[in-house]
């Protein structure tokens, strides 16, 4: 399909800077085969059934992004996926002044060695040292705030906090599994209340998640993989909910994707334990999933895509309009929506 089919205009001043507070006050659009309405994420218990599964990423933002120099030359790095004990991806700034074997200094006895450039422009780098590159992280790193975030005022101690979810406990990701960031104790309580309960799978997700497409046409774009896990026992889980009767509603496009590439042709969620590079675009049959709460995506993006995939390409151009007519707050610490085809 052609990219230039999930364009769309968004004023600036959409773009949410600060997430809402408390975060289960933030507005949420549900989009259904018979329209949408503007609810709040806290109105969520009274939009979903009993016996319904809510299905979370657990997974943790680490402070992946560093500032280093190689020689004079200032160097900045944004780590994107775990390749062994000490080596990472990463995407590069000002990557032209390196070369294999360079060493880059990032300040507070934190070093790397450049090893190869990818062919999607990102280097590996070799930490060096024997602590833990956790470690090496917490000391020398900040939080990888998203580009039009960044872009537009600088990481500081709240971000700390506010772009990891109450359920992050497995550290890996260099972005948030945005969605869940509006969940609270007290929301978690009244769905639990309804009888819809919830569960946990890990997808770390990468820097490739803000990369844009760049190609004309949707079967050119090449995905970024990604490392995520269920087990044996939340597959169980979720093949029971639907046996029941239950929904499976995915709790951002992380969750969505590991859960469908995990699915198989008959419907039943695997064990899965490995990288995923699943893109999803109108045409997909989903197998794994049977709704969907995430937030409002970039356009042109990979993941508009994968709403238009599940909704339709026409009712989100429509949901969109009305979100930015309405004055809902957009990506990242922004307003959400319940899609439920």
């Amino acid at each position: 399909m052609n990219v230039d089919l999930f364009d769309f205009a968004l004023p600036a001043e959409r773009i949410a800077l600060r997430p809402a507070s408390p975060r289960d006050a933030a507005r949420m659009l549900v989009v259904t085969p018979g329209g949408v309405s503007d609810r709040h994420v806290g109105d969520l218990p009274s939009q979903l059934r009993r016996g319904d599964l809510l299905v979370f990423n657990d997974t943790r933002v680490i402070p992946a992004q560093l500032e280093g120099t190689r020689g004079d030359a200032r160097i900045g790095a944004t780590l994107h996926k775990r390749e062994g004990p000490r080596r990472w991806r990463a995407f590069i700034r000002n990557g032209r002044r390196l070369r294999p074997g360079d060493a880059i200094d990032f300040g507070r006895e934190v070093s790397a060695m450049a090893l190869d450039r990818g062919d999607d422009g990102s280097w590996a780098l070799e930490f060096a040292g024997d602590d833990p590159v956790e470690l090496l992280l917490e000391r020398a790193g900040r939080m990888p705030l998203p580009p039009y975030i960044a872009g537009k005022r600088a990481t500081d101690a709240r971000d700390a906090d506010d772009y990891q979810t109450m359920f992050a406990s497995e550290p890996g990701a260099v972005a948030a599994p945005t969605a869940a960031l509006h969940f609270t104790p007290a929301l978690m309580a009244a769905l639990a209340a309804e009888g819809i309960d919830h569960a946990t799978l890990t997808l770390h997700v990468g820097a490739g998640t803000f990369l844009p497409v760049k190609a004309e046409d949707t079967a050119d774009h090449r995905m970024h993989a990604e490392w995520g896990r269920i087990d044996a026992a939340t597959a169980e889980r979720l093949n029971a909910t639907r046996a029941a009767g239950g929904r499976l509603v995915a709790v951002g496009t992380t969750s969505l994707r590991l859960i469908e590439s995990a699915t198989g042709e008959d419907g039943v969620v695997r064990p899965f334990d490995g990288d995923t590079a699943i893109f999803i675009t109108p045409g997909y049959r989903f197998r794994g999933i049977d709704g969907l709460m995430t937030n409002f995506h970039l356009p042109r993006s990979t993941l508009f895509m994968l709403v238009s995939a599940l909704m339709g390409l026409d009712a989100m151009q429509a949901a969109y309009a009305h979100a930015i007519a309405e004055g809902y707050r957009f990506y990242s610490y922004g307003d959400a929506s319940l899609l439920l085809p």
